[in-house]
């Protein structure tokens, strides 16, 4: 039979009250631990983050004071000239401190000097190519003019922080140094597959596969490194920044307004838009014809060929040029 006895009960209680004593004294105990342990985690995970920020201000700090290298080959001028079959002239690359080298002009001979300034992402470069991309290569085919390509990169920021315009002048870039004789149908190409201006544009692994897919193409694995590297990102800021500052060689024009330039030996044409070819052709012809009134050495301008050579001028004066639409850029 249990002892129920007064002593007995207040025992009782009173261990009852040192236990819940000690059971808040371990929650307790615990509860502290945990808060410890969250302080150290968020400490933690701050000092992480900090690391993180810090890696990355000294990578674009890094970036951003990385030597200049050297130009791409066959690009003396900041722009690459293909003459008769699409052959490139070649020229040896500019060291990162060099300043370009205008091309010769041909203006005293049988040979239009064609000159284009252009943005890959920039959508009037577009229209002009798509109306007179056919005529020019008619042209550089047959040898009555050689084309000059100037890739710059002024819509930077137009392509959804991609840097559209500049890997795809690098890429440009990598093809005239690699395979410069495929240059004038990676151009083609690339403005046949032009994104719109404001996407993301076409990734490395596409401007790669656009110019190794060029029949032809020379060296095709070093052109695809070539583009993962950026190999001429550097080249590129640069050519652009002296295209912009001015001035334009072999021209009168101060500095570049916008793209595309066309320069037809050496003289601005100005377009209306939309774009066509035959107001271009016109121009072609004046602008031909105007160079070999101007020379010492005047010969006749280049006849008509079935390969798309500008045709004789017409015995009345040429109509003059609309207004140009604004440039992009």
């Amino acid at each position: 039979m249990t002892d129920n006895t007064p002593d007995d009960k207040i025992l009782t209680k009173n261990q009852r009250r040192a236990a819940a004593r000690q059971k808040a004294q371990l929650a307790r105990k615990k509860q502290k631990r945990r808060q410890k342990t969250g302080r150290l985690l968020l400490q933690g995970g701050i000092a992480l983050a900090l690391v993180a920020v810090v890696v990355i201000v000294v990578v674009v700090i890094t970036n951003s004071i990385k030597p200049a290298g050297p130009g791409p080959a066959n690009m003396a001028s900041d722009g690459i000239r293909i003459g008769q079959d699409f052959v490139a002239e070649t020229t040896p690359a500019l060291a990162a401190d060099d300043e370009p080298v205008p091309s010769e002009t041909t203006a005293a001979s049988d040979t239009v000097d064609i000159v284009v300034y252009l943005d890959y992402l920039c959508p009037i470069c577009g229209q002009f190519e798509e109306a007179n991309n056919d005529y020019i290569a008619g042209l550089v085919d047959s040898g009555a003019a050689t084309v000059e390509y100037h890739p710059v990169a002024i819509l930077t920021n137009s392509s959804v922080g991609t840097r559209y315009s500049n890997r795809a002048a690098n890429a440009a870039a990598c093809v005239a140094n690699y395979s410069p004789n495929s240059f004038f149908d990676f151009n083609t190409a690339l403005f046949d597959q032009q994104p719109e201006e404001g996407t993301r544009g076409l990734d490395d692994a596409t401007l790669s596969d656009i110019a190794t897919g060029i029949e032809g193409v020379v060296d095709p694995a070093r052109i695809t490194t070539c583009i993962d590297d950026e190999e001429f990102a550097s080249w590129v800021t640069n050519a652009t920044e002296r295209a912009v500052d001015g001035p334009i060689p072999n021209s009168t024009v101060d500095a570049l307004p916008g793209t595309p330039l066309v320069l037809v030996n050496g003289q601005q044409y100005e377009a209306s838009t939309p774009f066509t070819n035959e107001e271009f052709r016109n121009f072609v012809v004046t602008a031909a014809g105007n160079s070999y009134a101007d020379s010492s050495t005047a010969t006749p301008t280049p006849t008509p060929t079935e390969s798309g050579a500008p045709a004789e001028p017409a015995e009345s004066e040429a109509p003059a040029a609309t207004p140009a639409a604004t440039p992009a850029g």
